[in-house]
């Protein structure tokens, strides 16, 4: 005697060995012996034998008409036998019955299981709905078929290229363009991100950079909604100095100048003036969401995504020619020893004579311009020779404070890498699109310019750190514990000590037009100007705001993305410069070892860090010349080979620059393989529940 029964979902055949009450021994054709409840046996038989059976049920079951076998099913409960008696004859054979059972249990939208080897029929509705989502189903599949073969063929379906971004960086892995990806992936052994470049998915390198960081940052674009830009009080008092801002030529929201008064009296007056958006922008207005949710403006080379729209940053930016609002640090200097003696906070409107810009202006500022009046320099504009003496002052303070900061610091800061400036041809201030000519030139970090506003900036923001925290309201403070490795910046609403700096406490402050923490500090030590010691009870933002610390958090991973972005830009235009101008070698220390038994260098002349093979056993700081491997736009990969050492092994002297120990971290290279989404070898994803 033989039996069809049911196990764990699955359909079995064997000889019985034995029988009970309540099951039974059964041996499978494999040899296997298993038991079985009374319950689950569905058939027995005699003949055929029990391989012999499944395999003819299994072939009727393919010939049954599912609807109309569910149009000859009774409304009631039913049990299989019962329907193969109806469907093919009272006298069903063994296989007609097992082809039945079969056939409804393969079949839960026509009949739902009611027990073993018991059905019931869907209700109509439920089983148009149930064809409908099969047939929809089938559709999809095609068309994920369709779709897996175009990209086999170096075609992009349209559907795919406006997802591109979503399917290879946050994709949904139950959409069918997902899945046409994964699939012709899988058919042409090809990593994803290939396939969809060889399709013509990505328009070009720079789109792809560009668009993945839009879609990661900006996903509803860059344009700014419709708003009405506030305007400053009119009650502010115009400020007695005629002041200058210090910025690079391409500098549109200009959030500082400088103003000096009283030289040749014995004591002098410096005035720090930071432009004033919090004025008017009320915590929580529409303007100040936009800038909360950009939380600072991007910068890239030839471009830039700004915090606020330009409306408002043109009533506030202190542009030449204007008397626009500010919140002035007006510090009092012994001139002779150059000692700080006194600071004061005002709020007011501050004429601005001239906007002077480093760029083209460095190379006439000089140290020896600055210390030596009888230097002249030709085609020097004027304004800057009316500024010399004011010049030459703030120069000489700013070594000063920067000297007093090293003896903080513990260790002199170092200045060994220059800052690269890049220039776009052919954009004219437009979104760039890859194809322009690049300019890169060296900006020497500490130039006396640059010098002048560096240390204004941090006289000004340690100020108001204390500032704030002598009145107990809080703000948001840039900290460092010390500069022991792996002790790094830290943001929080304390005010702490900054180690790398070398100040007591250091809010940022300087730039409201530009970063969104800036304008919170700004809105903080505008309550301290106006309320004095009752400013804790008027400031916008209160001890222990959670609001606080939400901002941090959020600014945190946005400013970080930001410069990720523009180093990545950077070093995009970098390869582009090498490409456009045919440089295959370059000259480069050594500095760290690489990936693979490389060893990264940094160029000599070009902001540009890459692994080199063939540098073993050479030492940091060594200097070698390099012949550079292929350039790859999408990764932004470039290696390169050693082909000398430039340096003598046996003189320090000249090695090349190397990082300080709390800078290692700016050396990791932004390139490398693409981190995607798109996993070919995972299963498939699981369909939606209907």
């Amino acid at each position: 005697m033989h039996a069809l029964f049911e196990e764990a979902g699955k359909f079995l055949a064997g000889r019985i060995l034995s029988e009970a009450e309540s099951s039974a021994q059964v041996e499978l054709d494999s040899g296997k012996r298993v038991k079985v409840k009374a319950a689950h046996i569905l058939l027995k038989f005699e003949k055929p034998a029990p391989a012999d059976l499944v395999r003819e049920a299994q072939a009727v079951a393919a010939t049954i008409e599912l609807p109309l076998a569910w149009e000859f099913a009774p409304e009631d409960e039913f049990g299989f036998a019962d329907l193969a008696r109806d469907y093919f004859s009272a006298n069903a054979t063994l296989a007609e019955q097992a082809g039945a059972l079969f056939a409804l249990y393969e079949a839960p939208h026509y009949f739902r299981r009611a027990g073993k080897g018991r059905f019931k029929k869907a209700p109509a509705e439920i089983l148009q709905q149930a064809l409908a989502g099969i047939e929809k189903k089938r559709l999809i599949q095609e068309q994920i078929a369709a779709w897996a073969e175009q990209l086999g063929r170096g075609e992009c379906p349209q559907p795919i290229r406006e997802q591109l971004y979503k399917i290879l960086f946050r994709p949904d892995k139950n959409a069918p363009e997902y899945k046409a990806v994964v699939e012709a992936s899988r058919a042409t052994h090809k990593a994803p991100l290939d396939l969809l470049t060889q399709a013509g998915a990505i328009d070009s390198p720079y789109q792809f950079h560009w668009k993945r960081f839009l879609f990661d940052n900006f996903p509803k674009g860059t344009a700014f909604p419709a708003v009405t830009a506030p305007q400053p009080p009119a009650d502010l008092p115009l400020a007695p100095v005629e002041a200058y801002s210090i910025d690079d030529s391409q500098t549109t929201e200009i959030d500082d100048a400088l103003s000096v008064q009283g030289l040749g009296t014995g004591t002098v007056t410096l005035g720090i003036h930071i432009a004033a958006p919090g004025l008017a922008i009320a915590p929580g207005s529409p303007i100040d969401q936009l800038g909360r949710n950009r939380l600072s403006t991007v910068y890239m080379p030839g471009y830039k995504i700004t915090m606020l729209p330009d409306e408002v940053v043109q009533i506030y930016t202190l542009d030449e020619g204007r008397a626009n609002p500010a919140v002035s640090l007006y510090v009092t200097i012994d001139e002779a020893t150059l000692e700080i003696t006194g600071t004061e906070t005002k709020l007011e409107r501050v004429p601005v004579a001239v906007n002077l810009r480093h760029d083209q202006l460095d190379h006439i500022v000089t140290e020896a311009w600055l210390a030596d009046p009888s230097i002249q320099v030709e085609n020097t504009p004027q304004r800057l020779l009316d500024l010399r003496e004011q010049l030459s002052f703030l120069y000489r303070l700013a070594q000063k404070l920067k000297a007093q900061r090293e003896v903080v610091r513990g260790k002199p800061e170092t200045f060994n890498r220059p800052d690269y400036n890049f220039r776009l041809s052919g954009n004219n201030g437009a979104e760039p699109t890859g194809s322009e000519t690049v300019g890169i030139t060296t900006r020497r970090r500490g130039a006396p310019l640059d010098l002048i506003v560096a240390e204004a900036a941090i006289v000004a923001n340690s100020t108001w750190g204390g500032l704030l925290a002598e009145h107990g309201v809080p703000g948001i403070y840039r900290s460092q514990a010390s500069l022991a490795p792996g002790m790094k910046v830290r943001m929080g609403t304390k005010a702490l000590p900054h180690a790398g700096i070398g100040v007591k406490s250091y809010a940022w402050a300087t730039s409201p037009l530009r970063r969104y923490v800036d304008l919170v500090n700004q809105w903080q030590i505008i309550a301290c100007v106006r309320h004095g010691k009752t400013a804790a009870l008027a400031a916008p933002f209160k001890p222990k705001d959670a609001d606080l610390f939400s901002i941090i958090s959020s600014f945190d991973a946005a400013y970080s993305a930001y410069n990720g972005y523009q180093a990545g830009m950077e070093r995009f235009w970098t390869l582009q410069y090498l490409r456009q101008n045919g440089i295959t070698e370059i000259d480069a220390t050594v500095f760290k070892e690489g990936p693979g038994g490389s060893f990264l260098v940094r160029a000599d002349e070009l902001p540009l860090v890459l692994p080199v093979l063939g540098a073993q056993g050479l030492p940091r700081g060594a200097r070698v010349r390099v012949k550079l491997g292929e350039i790859d736009d999408i990764t932004l990969d470039v290696n390169g080979t050693l082909l000398a050492r430039l340096d003598d092994p046996f003189d320090a002297s000249d090695d090349g620059p190397l990082p300080e120990p709390e800078d290692e971290g700016d050396d990791e290279a932004v390139a490398g393989p693409i981190a995607i989404a798109v996993d070919v070898n995972e299963a498939e994803a699981p369909a939606p529940a209907n």
